[in-house]
């Protein structure tokens, strides 16, 4: 009984813990920070917030809205007809060429791109297209998968657009994604890392031109004793003469006048601060090849792929306008004749496109040579409808 009341109780176990800890994510040192990946984030930071996505944003979309465009069936191509005057004129406010910029541009930012047909005739057809901004829109798929509705939200309040009628309001244009069966890839997604990287890079340059405000190089004390400390009025001092007379842009390569001990020892660049304007270099030309701009449009330097600004101007328009430009009209042909007569086409006036002048002039060229060829066989390879003679 002594025993038990002599007896010393073990100490409490101490348990030091945050409540909040098991919330908490602790980010290791050296992990690599990319932006998000949602359409808001690589539109701010890689169209907004990055000349060379926005330039190529802007040259394709510019350009694939340049592209005149006519209507045309098997028999006759029309001067005048109600769907031409309806991509001529879409709206009150927007004419062809901001339309289908506007599309274009949500197109190769987001990956998706929306027509919507407003109004209607006496004949029942729309009198007004308009673009609706993707990442406002949402897919409302059926149970098969297909899309049965978009719903459009904008500031809390939502418009349900069915797609059960006859003619469907919303006309939904997407790339194509491998791993997504009702949105699209958009190249600002394939050209996220390079953004990182050359938006980090500007960040660094920047960075160092106001760091550069100071000297490059170091101010070194030794005082009378050999001591390397400098007192707090000295260092006070010192401060307030460089920040006066020795930063920014106006003090630029004024000489320093050093006294009491200071000694002035320069330093020059790294190899690898040498090797950041290579790498937004690099990341610039991976962003230019997402976007399927040649970089020798954009001014890049180091990059010699076309032989001249002609070539590269012509393979911007071969291999990325057009295509986009023939993918869009395919799909609106497919869409608007519903309400406008069957058999109606929507095609790119490839003969207006400047930089295809060339290549159109020796195409007509050895098409009319050839003589083997009826005349009926020539305006099929032209891209001509047949005349109303022709059997």
């Amino acid at each position: 009984m002594a025993f038990r009341l002599f007896q010393q109780k073990a100490p409490a176990r101490e348990v030091k813990a945050s409540a909040v800890a098991p919330v908490i994510a602790f980010q290791g040192a050296g992990r690599v920070a990319w932006s998000p990946r949602d359409t808001a984030s690589l539109t701010r930071n890689g169209f907004a917030g990055n000349p060379v996505g926005f330039r190529c944003v802007k040259m394709i979309a510019e350009a694939a809205a340049a592209v005149p465009v006519l209507v045309q069936d098997r028999e006759r191509r029309y001067d005048e007809h109600p769907l031409l005057s309806l991509i001529q004129q879409p709206n009150l406010g927007q004419g062809y060429a901001t339309l289908f910029e506007a599309f274009y541009g949500q197109l190769l930012l987001s990956g998706d791109g929306y027509f919507e047909a407003a109004g209607e005739t006496v004949d029942g057809r729309p009198s007004e297209l308009f673009v609706l901004r993707s990442d406002r829109m949402q897919v409302i798929p059926g149970s098969d998968g297909w899309p049965v509705a978009y719903e459009y939200r904008v500031a809390g309040r939502k418009h349900r657009f069915a797609m059960s009628a006859d003619f469907p309001p919303i006309l939904h244009i997407k790339n194509f994604h491998p791993q997504d069966d009702h949105y699209g890839l958009s190249p600002m997604q394939a050209a996220a890392s390079a953004l990182d990287v050359h938006n980090a890079a500007s960040r660094w340059s920047k960075a160092l031109l106001d760091n550069a405000a100071r000297p490059s190089g170091a101010i070194v004390y030794k005082g009378a004793d050999g001591q390397g400390q400098m007192g707090s009025d000295q260092y006070a001092r010192l401060v307030d003469e460089l920040a006066n007379h020795h930063q920014g842009a106006v003090n630029a390569g004024r000489p320093m006048l050093l006294e009491g001990g200071l000694d002035w020892k320069p330093m020059g660049f790294s190899p690898s601060d040498m090797e950041f304007q290579k790498t937004k270099e690099s990341a610039a030309r991976e962003i230019a090849l997402a976007f399927g701009v040649p970089p020798m449009l954009l001014g890049l330097p180091g990059d010699n792929s076309y032989a001249n600004y002609q070539e590269a101007n012509r393979a911007f328009y071969r291999l990325t306008v057009l295509p986009l430009v023939t993918k869009t009209l395919a799909a609106l042909s497919g869409w608007l004749p519903a309400r406008f007569g069957h058999g109606l086409q929507i095609l790119p006036d490839l003969d207006q496109v400047h930089a295809l002048v060339p290549e159109r002039e020796a195409m007509w060229r050895r098409v009319s040579e050839a003589e083997f060829l009826s005349e009926a066989e020539k305006r099929a390879l032209l891209g001509l409808p047949k005349r109303a003679d022709d059997a």
